[in-house]
């Protein structure tokens, strides 16, 4: 009997004991099953080459939607892409744009706008940019940026430094500038300041050199003389002045034609000798440009764009997460750029990509 009992015992056991050593192949199995399903689900991520042609039209694309959507400062153009990441039709890059002399009113195309030098306190625009394809055609979905002008005072003591676009003294001086040139210019036409785009001092004997760059308006009068009114921006003509002294003042204006596509050749240019007493501005940096932002004037240089909405910013990376600057673009116009993608193998992810400037 008990001989029985014993037998059936090992009888039942048997498939028990098959299970458990077939078991680790039974789990290799199913999670290969399972990890196969959940990679299927995984959107599929592409590192394509920084300098490749998919990367340069893409950073291309949020170049010219950026530069459309900044009204104050300079115009930018591209250094050199820090990074680039392409999740099914969503592109997430790390862009390194640097000012152009070039203000955002000038018609310049930006290829043709000089970038500014180191010598001059470069400013530099560090972007984190979104975009999508659909139908093989680019556009932007968010963007963020952080700008920080460059600094001279480490390898040339005495030179011209960056001041407030709200300083006192250099905004009389451009008062004072402006003055000169609504008096000598034969446009038949007062221009306002539309706004001080960079101001410089440096400190010589004869007193304080200033070197102010500022953007003009056309006004409704034709005489200095009254209450002047801009125009509207479709009707005025707009200017871009350089203006730079210590006792003797320099002034040199291009005058852009409204609405067109080309600079007008109309350049203007004198020495005269200025008073010792100049009067306090009759215009103020920004009063009259669209976008009005008070919290500017205590910058040395204008930021790329102002807030907007940071809430979009979940497509974004951490590399300028100290910036404000975040831009969600529903609701404005979009650039949209085909993108041509090469048909050879991927490429290795190399980045940074090459530096077009300093």
């Amino acid at each position: 009997m008990t001989n029985t009992l014993h037998s059936s015992k090992c009888v039942h056991s048997a498939p028990f004991a098959f299970f458990i050593m077939k078991l680790p192949v039974i789990l290799t199995v199913l999670g290969i099953v399972v990890l196969g399903t959940w990679a299927q689900q995984l959107p599929s991520v592409t590192l394509p080459p920084c300098d490749s042609p998919e990367a340069e039209a893409a950073a291309q694309v949020a170049l010219e939607f950026i530069n459309g959507q900044n009204t104050h400062g300079y115009k930018y153009a591209l250094n050199h892409i820090e990074d680039i990441r392409i999740t099914t039709k969503t592109y997430q890059m790390e862009i390194e744009f640097l000012e152009t002399k070039c203000h955002v009113l000038d018609p310049t195309p930006v290829p043709q706008c000089p970038v500014r030098p180191k010598t001059e306190m470069a400013v530099e625009a560090d972007c984190d940019v979104a975009l999508s394809k659909a139908a093989e055609v680019m556009s932007v979905v968010a963007f963020k940026c952080k700008t920080e002008a460059e600094s001279n005072e480490d390898i040339c003591l005495g030179c011209p430094r960056l001041v407030p676009l709200n300083d006192t003294a250099a905004n009389q001086f451009v008062v004072a500038s402006l003055e000169v040139f609504n008096k000598n210019h034969t446009l038949n036409a007062t221009f306002a300041l539309f706004e001080v785009g960079r101001l410089t001092s440096q400190i010589l004997s004869g007193g304080p050199k200033f070197k102010a760059e500022y953007a003009i308006i056309e006004t409704n009068c034709t005489s200095s003389n009254g209450i002047c009114v801009p125009l509207k921006h479709t009707e005025a003509r707009h200017g871009f002045c350089l203006a730079e002294g210590v006792g003797l003042m320099k002034i040199d204006c291009k005058i852009f034609l409204p609405l067109v596509t080309t600079v007008s050749p109309t350049s203007f240019e004198w020495l005269f000798a200025t008073n010792a007493t100049v009067l306090a501005p009759a215009f103020h940096a920004h009063t009259a440009g669209p976008g009005y932002t008070p919290t500017i004037h205590a910058l040395t240089h204008h930021k790329l764009t102002p807030l907007h909405d940071p809430t979009t910013s979940g497509l974004l990376s951490a590399e300028s997460a100290e910036s404000t600057e975040v831009v969600s673009v529903v609701g404005v116009p979009i650039v949209k750029r085909e993108v041509v993608v090469s048909d050879t193998q991927p490429q290795p992810h190399r980045c940074p990509g090459k530096v077009k400037f300093f």
